[in-house]
């Protein structure tokens, strides 16, 4: 028996809006069981009308969008797997949010006397406030209650844009742990964010995004982590060269002696480089990147960039 195929797998996702406006430009993604993939970039990159399209509320003007082999559409039987939490929560404002929260497990034909409901009542985590009408409650409260709706029926892929946004510290990290929980038991995440640090603590892997289209995805040490040496292999090293040097914590950019393809490579040296910068930086310039890997040294880069039998530290990734 075949392995069940990838939560989530998109090929050439491309949406434009009215006028031509470009939000999503051939946008390659997948989201392994288990993993915990944090779509990052900067407010407008796209990132929350990808959602929407793995959640069917947005029809895409091209590519390939699969659910669990799926084909993505509004109403498809695959979309009972998904829990999301997309647009703010939308929930009764005269009821209560204990009342909301049986409506939502009611609906889903579940008993409210299940473990699993005192689960969810705990990541919503409003105590007595439980009892009060969803209109009275702030924005981190609403949000917490979201969630908690998101993981009912414990599904297998969970769909979450901008999570800990607006919420205190102490929300933060029981929105974390119940991350942490939900892949612990193989259910696959994907969610959203604006900011890096948080997605280099919440997740597993990472695809960033920048005015629509993909700049690089891979596992987070790949693409977060810090690194002293970066080499990259560059369609234009001139152009990527100088876009290089103006960034902040770059010492020296130096082209090794041999090529890797058709295309020189550049290798980057700085303390705390975070290869995503870089790539963001380029991408920002219009210079393409073909590949990336970190290295622990220049000399080791070097050496095995012309031929040297020094391993440079970390493996290539490709875009």
């Amino acid at each position: 028996m075949g392995l069940e195929p990838p939560p989530v797998f998109v090929r050439g996702l491309t949406k434009r809006l009215r006028g031509g406006v470009r939000a999503v430009e051939s946008l390659d993604l997948t989201v392994g069981h288990g993993q915990i993939v944090g779509l990052a970039g900067p407010n407008g990159a796209g990132k929350s009308i990808t959602l929407k399209v793995l959640l069917g509320l947005v029809r895409p003007s091209g590519g390939r969008v699969e659910i669990f082999g799926e084909p993505v559409r509004p109403g498809a039987p695959v979309l009972a797997r998904v829990g999301a939490l997309v647009d703010g929560p939308g929930f009764a404002p005269y009821l209560s949010g204990l009342d909301n929260l049986r409506l939502a497990w009611r609906a889903l034909g579940l008993d409210e006397h299940d473990g699993d409901f005192e689960y969810a009542l705990g990541i919503a985590g409003l105590g007595p406030a439980v009892h009060r009408r969803y209109r009275t409650y702030s924005h981190g409260m609403r949000y917490r209650l979201g969630l908690a709706q998101a993981l009912i029926g414990r599904p297998d892929l969970l769909i979450l844009d901008e999570p800990t946004t607006g919420l205190d510290p102490a929300h933060v990290l029981t929105i974390r742990q119940a991350i942490d929980d939900a892949s612990a038991r193989g259910c696959a995440v994907l969610l959203s964010s604006h900011q890096l640090g948080e997605v280099e603590r919440l997740c597993t892997h990472t695809a960033v995004m920048r005015r629509g289209s993909l700049v690089v995805a891979g596992s987070v040490p790949e693409v977060i982590g810090q690194a002293s040496v970066v080499v990259l292999d560059v369609a234009v090293p001139e152009a990527g060269r100088a876009v290089l040097a103006q960034v902040p914590g770059v010492r020296a950019v130096t082209s090794p002696e041999g090529r890797f393809g058709d295309h020189r490579l550049l290798a980057v040296e700085g303390d705390a480089l975070r290869p995503v910068e870089l790539l963001v930086a380029l991408a920002e310039a219009g210079v393409e990147v073909r590949s990336f890997r970190r290295g622990r040294s220049l000399e080791e880069a070097y050496l095995t960039l012309v031929g040297g039998d020094l391993a440079v530290e970390g493996e290539r990734t490709d875009r």
